[in-house]
């Protein structure tokens, strides 16, 4: 897999003469593929449960046009 480099600037104090250090990190592709896909899935599975909720209290509570809002918005997670 590709590689995406991170290069890391390190600084002492100014009575070195100003000299920097530089240091190299390789973050794999994939990790960071399989992180971002991870969080993704954890947003999308709390936004459908907080929906879910909203809409069994519209139906509790008998409104026809929260109901209605909620429904519509729900459809993108079918």
């Amino acid at each position: 897999m590709r590689k995406q480099k991170v290069i890391y600037v390190l600084r002492r104090d100014p009575g070195f003469r100003n000299r920097e250090i530089t240091a190299k990190k390789e973050l794999s592709f994939g990790i960071r593929l399989a992180s971002r896909l991870l969080l993704d899935q954890l947003s999308f599975q709390f936004n459908k449960e907080r929906l879910n909720k909203q809409i069994n209290s519209a139906i509790d509570n008998n409104d026809r046009e929260e109901f209605d809002r909620l429904s519509e918005q729900y459809q993108f997670y079918t």
